[in-house]
């Protein structure tokens, strides 16, 4: 039979709440010692919304760590966009003010660069990254020295293939010079 901590009795199947929303049942047997069973505690466990924050602040913190950690060759990647971005940039400038710009690439050192009326720039490439080659069509494919190649105010007047490398990973950044996009492509294509 069941009773209460009060020593009131309740009707079987009932039970007591006792601390921190806990259902205590207790059952007096034969001897004088009543036996407390304790049911499910409704309160253990994790909402869905404790959940959702602690993969929320998970995933933030990938979001921010991530971006610097080298993984695969990202910054690879993220030299072979920047080059295609400098080949759209200096397109667009010399068609956009009818200007001629000089798209400058140095083989022996791992640069290059573009030059214009009013702006210079020359660029490194970051950590181990190298230049294996560029191609165009009048020169056919260079990899050693220097190449300068011409944007007058028509744009390019021809297209460029440039291939870098880091290890074993590698990227192909192709300049379509009819259309002014350059397209980063991984591995080695022409």
């Amino acid at each position: 039979m069941l009773i209460s901590q009060t020593g009131n009795y309740k009707k079987r199947g009932q039970g007591v709440k006792g601390s921190r929303g806990q259902v205590k049942i207790l059952l007096k047997n034969s001897s004088s010692n009543p036996r407390i069973l304790e049911s499910l505690n409704p309160a253990k466990g994790f909402t869905l919304l404790e959940l959702i924050l602690v993969v929320f602040i998970i995933s933030l913190a990938l979001s921010i760590v991530m971006p610097s950690l080298d993984i695969g060759g990202s910054t690879l990647k993220a030299e072979a966009r920047h080059i295609g971005g400098a080949l759209r940039y200096i397109n667009d400038e010399a068609t956009g003010k009818k200007q001629t710009y000089l798209f400058n690439v140095n083989l022996n050192d791992e640069s290059w660069g573009f030059e214009g009326n009013t702006e210079k720039k020359k660029i490194s490439l970051r950590g181990n990254a190298e230049i294996t080659d560029i191609l165009i069509p009048s020169l056919g494919e260079v990899s050693s020295g220097e190449v300068i190649v011409e944007f007058g105010p028509m744009g390019a007047d021809e297209p460029i293939i440039l291939h870098i490398k880091k290890g074993k990973s590698e990227y192909t950044i192709i300049f379509n010079n009819i259309n002014g996009r350059a397209e980063i492509v991984e591995g080695y294509t022409l």
